[in-house]
């Protein structure tokens, strides 16, 4: 059999083996697994002796070319795409934004333009609901049908995003009869808009004050009540990047009594703390992005949740503002800071160096965290997500070893700042095939804009 790649001397990690093989790629799929395959009459040897082979991440929280606050997200999806297989992530799935009066459609139609010419990688996409009528509700299921199988839904922000308990209700029930998932950014937005309207009456501005008018208490009423409207719906409910121990507590009863509850949280709430506020001037305007980052005790409570299977993913929420300019639009006032941060590219080494060499879990749970979870709960598995002959070729070559201090300087993405600025990883990408494709060789990027093929996924069938 003829191999246009045979990885030799691998360390192979899924999210349950980990064993030593040759892996052979024909075309677009894994081809072979064998502990030797011929090199002879193959494209491309490759020599892995003393790296991991994972499968591609899956990141399932972006956020490109996204408008918010009166600017644009700074990446597009070239950028983020091309940051994003940086960091060993070959698979995105972004948000469609449906605003108000607009069809299901027209909001998925808007971004898939915005993707198809530009993404280096493969990509999907959640639908963002902001009004739901009658129409709207058919369309949920025809989306489904159609691959797009997950919405997100607000509990937060009044006046723009912001659903009520009602609406929320009726699209888990539909989501629920076609198989679909909802995705629940839980925060009780009502409560937190008093809290910041005094703060501002009070003069109270600086970036600092936007982690201080978000409590915890907010986050888990709110992860509380989306657990008991999906119970009542009878459907799946996922909360989106859960930053604190309070909110924790309740997904981790939800999933004591047997629901259908999961939950990510981000490498922001592991590895930073309300303590990044405490920087000169209106440099904390970085760190404005919504969970607000909380105090430092949460993060070992979160590293916990991760490796106890209370948290069953870890995703970026990638949505990048540049400092100058963007972040600035809100230099006297905490609630125009344009609200999100850049995480993209080094999420698989922010979670290996804490997880892994942090001794929190295994290699794979750390393949299942950043890869396997997220293909199996949002219809990308076994296509992707893991390491199985006939599954994509999405690899990673994985240096466990690697050594780098995180900086703007150094980085990808297409802004100005690092939230992760001077910390240390332990373990990064090499080289990052998708679909069979090199698109990062030896630390450089070597693929192409456009190639990157729009997934269509399977309804919601569990984890």
């Amino acid at each position: 059999m003829r191999f246009d790649t045979v990885i030799r001397n691998a360390t192979v990690v899924t999210a349950t083996d980990t064993y030593r093989a040759d892996v052979g790629l024909s075309g677009d799929r894994v081809s072979a697994i064998a502990a030797q395959l011929p090199a002879e009459n193959s494209g491309r040897v490759i020599d892995a002796t003393g790296l991991l082979l994972i499968p591609g991440g899956i990141d399932v929280h972006t956020h490109l070319d996204m408008p918010f606050g009166g600017t644009t997200s700074s990446d597009d999806f070239e950028t983020g795409t091309i940051a994003a297989a940086f960091g060993g992530t070959t698979t995105l799935i972004d948000f469609a934004i449906q605003y108000k009066g607009q069809s299901l459609r027209q909001a998925f139609d808007t971004w898939m333009t915005k993707a198809h010419d530009k993404a280096v990688t493969d990509y999907a996409f959640h639908c963002i609901i902001t009004d739901l009528g009658s129409a709207q509700l058919e369309e949920m299921g025809q989306l489904i049908r159609d691959g797009v199988t997950s919405f997100k839904l607000f509990m937060a922000y009044p006046g723009v995003f912001m659903l009520d308990d009602a609406t929320i209700f009726k699209a888990m029930g539909q989501a629920a009869e076609h198989n679909g998932l909802i995705c629940m950014h839980a925060e009780n937005g009502g409560a937190i808009d008093v809290i910041v309207q005094r703060a501002l009456a009070e003069g109270k501005r600086a970036p600092k004050y936007h982690a201080l008018t978000r409590p915890t208490t907010a986050e888990a009423e709110a992860t509380s009540r989306a657990i008991a409207l999906a119970e009542m719906a009878g459907a799946p409910v996922y909360i989106v990047h859960l930053s604190c121990n309070d909110a924790l507590d309740k997904v981790r009863e939800a999933r004591d009594r047997g629901l259908p509850a999961y939950a990510e949280t981000c490498p922001q709430y592991l590895y930073l703390s309300i303590e990044n506020f405490d920087v000169p001037g209106f440099e904390g305007a970085k760190y404005v992005f919504t969970p607000p980052l909380r105090e430092k005790w949460h993060q070992e409570k979160l590293w916990q949740g991760l490796a106890k299977d209370t948290l069953q993913v870890v995703s970026t929420d990638h949505c990048p503002f540049c400092f100058k300019e963007q972040k600035e639009l809100g230099k006297d006032d905490f609630t125009k800071i344009p609200n999100g941060g850049p995480g993209i590219e080094h999420r698989l080494s922010l979670v290996y160096s804490g997880g892994v060499h942090g001794k929190h879990f295994s290699p794979n749970r750390f393949v299942q965290l950043v890869s396997t979870a997220p293909a199996k709960l949002f219809g990308l598995y076994p296509r992707k997500g893991t390491i199985a002959v006939g599954s994509d070729a999405d690899l990673v070559l994985f240096d466990p070893n690697h050594e780098e201090v995180i900086s703007a300087k150094t980085h990808h993405m297409r802004v100005d700042y690092s939230m992760f600025e001077g910390i240390k990883i332990k373990g990064a990408p090499k080289t990052v095939y998708s679909r069979g494709r090199a698109v990062i060789d030896s630390g450089k990027f070597v693929g192409r804009a456009g190639t990157g093929q729009f997934l269509r996924r399977q309804a919601y069938s569990g984890l």
